[in-house]
């Protein structure tokens, strides 16, 4: 895989957060088809929040298919592929949250489903990193207001 994201991560624009940055260190991965990096330090001005630890887990995973999707054959008279299977990757973080000051941590997560279907890869490999680029462009200039929406459920 090449997921490998640079150390320190800039974090996107948040309320409460002044030039967030994450120092991240190659973790163990949930299995064999994954990557993670568990987040060791923080950076800027994050009052309140807190690294990776046992309890309170910060991590960054990306996971490919297990096993890649092939396309299938065209129908003969036809001509059409009606099965086309997806291969789906996943990138997901994780950040342990306290819920009450007398209950025990939760597990917050956050999960990105990429699903290209099987084929796109080589007919049509610029559309699927436009597509990226748009999410992850949207993702970027409105994380703030993503973030505003996530606590007072406004959009």
């Amino acid at each position: 895989m090449s997921f490998a994201p640079s150390s320190p991560v800039t974090g996107g624009p948040q309320t409460g957060l002044t030039s967030p940055t994450y120092t991240i260190v190659s973790d163990t991965p949930p299995n064999s088809h994954s990557v993670q990096y568990a987040v060791t330090a923080l950076g800027g001005t994050q009052t309140g929040v807190e690294a990776h630890s046992v309890s309170l887990p910060f991590t960054l995973t990306m996971e490919r298919p297990a096993q890649f999707r092939q396309l299938g054959v065209a129908n003969p008279v036809t001509g059409v592929i009606s099965n086309v299977p997806m291969n789906v990757f996943k990138i997901r973080a994780r950040k342990g949250v306290n819920i009450d000051a007398s209950q025990s941590p939760k597990v917050a997560s956050c999960e990105i489903k990429l699903s290209i279907p099987a084929g796109a890869d080589t007919e049509d490999p610029e559309s699927i990193r436009a597509m990226l680029s748009l999410a992850a462009g949207a993702l970027w200039a409105e994380s703030a207001d993503v973030g505003d929406a996530l606590i007072d459920g406004l959009i």
